[in-house]
């Protein structure tokens, strides 16, 4: 079965009882086989792939993260899990082939914020968004790129890194350390550049990627967020009500960039990435230490010029430029109302404006994708993220 997903570039398969194994091709569930599983097969399959130390953790916590290698087939991370007093397995398709950042059309200033020396970059995006690809894809340019000390913990441990120009040290959660918070308390002393966490699940995570933020190095980590706000709101439910001043300030002070996206389906039945950016420019920071999230997304449609951008922006930009079809859009905006208008207004722009009468003036090109974008808020003057002064509006 993993060899078929593996084959049909497939990304999960399920195994439950009662159910024939499933898996997802390009987001869409189908049946590899009519006949269902049994009681016991999955108790069968998960037993065959677990050691006994991995064994002993399932009986104890009923639950177990594992990846596994098999020759010339894939890697694959597995969820093994009780439900209805039977075992289920989920099992991701990882690429043994980590992709470029070039393939993925991810947008450019990505490639900045991974090259930082410090800070804190968060992505956010549910499960099977494409997170891990798109910071595999990153790290590997920053490990092309430049010389320096990487080190991830990761349950489990996905895509695997070749040393480059960078020394890459990968450590798995129950493997290579027994916890990530065992993990995370000696990672200072392996003197890193740049410290890659798998998930933020907890405070102590959180308090430990801005301690490194804050100490000179390039924190990434994961988060389970829809969006941007939605992030920002989770990790201030992390803490408890008398220390969120200091958190928001941390935050504030460190944060280099939220990016959040999803995985939409192309014209061609394919997926691709729709990419929301919050990048921590001085008013970003300022409206984070004064907790006012609601002022945010405002800045983002209007910071395009410093390469920011809304969801519904990147998925505008999609649709115009043929990459994906309008319904797909409208079904994964934020604002599918504010969304469907904008695409209206676009597709009832200049170029479907009746022809003027004699003397005819000299025709105005229909605006490109990309100046049809900007219109979406007033457009910023590109200026260093470093700088203190407020993002000014260029005139229009």
């Amino acid at each position: 079965m993993l060899k078929i997903l593996a084959s049909q570039d497939g990304s999960d398969l399920y195994l439950s009882t009662g159910a024939p194994p499933c898996a997802k091709f390009n987001g869409l569930l189908r049946p590899l086989s009519n006949e269902p599983l049994k009681a016991g097969d999955v108790a069968r399959i998960a037993e065959s792939i677990m050691d006994p130390e991995q064994r002993a953790e399932f009986d104890r916590e009923l639950e177990m993260n594992l990846a596994i290698s098999l020759p010339n087939i894939g890697r694959f991370r597995i969820n093994i899990f009780r439900q209805r007093n039977e075992v289920s397995i989920v099992a991701r398709n990882i690429k043994l082939d980590i992709p470029r950042f070039e393939d993925l059309k991810l947008p450019e200033v990505l490639l900045k914020m991974v090259m930082e020396k410090r800070g804190l970059v968060l992505f956010v995006g549910g499960t099977g968004s494409g997170k891990s690809t798109s910071l595999a894809a990153l790290i590997d340019y920053r490990n092309r790129n430049t010389g320096g000390h990487i080190i991830t913990i990761e349950d489990p441990v996905e895509y695997v890194h070749r040393h480059k120009k960078s020394i890459i040290n990968q450590r798995e959660v129950g493997v290579d350390t027994r916890s990530f918070h065992a993990a995370l308390k000696n990672t200072l002393r392996q003197a890193p550049d740049v410290i890659l966490i798998g998930e933020i699940r907890d405070r102590e995570t959180m308090e430990h990627a801005l301690a490194f933020a804050d100490t000179g190095h390039l924190a990434i980590s994961t988060l389970h967020a829809n969006n941007a706000n939605q992030a920002l709101d989770r990790i201030i439910n992390f803490f408890p009500e008398e220390r969120r001043p200091q958190l928001l300030n941390d935050l504030g002070n460190n944060l280099k960039a939220f990016v959040s996206q999803r995985l939409v389906r192309t014209q061609d039945g394919k997926r691709r990435a729709a990419v929301e950016v919050l990048l921590g420019t001085s008013t970003i920071s300022d409206l984070i230490k004064r907790g006012e999230f609601h002022s945010i997304k405002e800045i983002m449609e209007k910071s395009r010029g410093l390469g920011m951008q809304t969801f519904d922006q990147a998925l505008f930009d999609l649709v115009v430029e043929g990459a994906i079809p309008e319904d797909e859009a409208i079904k994964n905006a934020d604002s599918a109302n504010n969304l469907r208008l904008k695409l209206k207004l676009y597709r009832d722009g200049p170029a479907a404006a009746p022809a003027p009468t004699a003397p005819a003036p000299t025709p105005v090109a229909a605006p490109s994708a990309t100046q049809d974008a900007a219109s979406w808020g007033l457009e910023l003057k590109l200026e260093d993220l470093e700088e203190d002064g407020p993002e000014e509006p260029a005139p229009r």
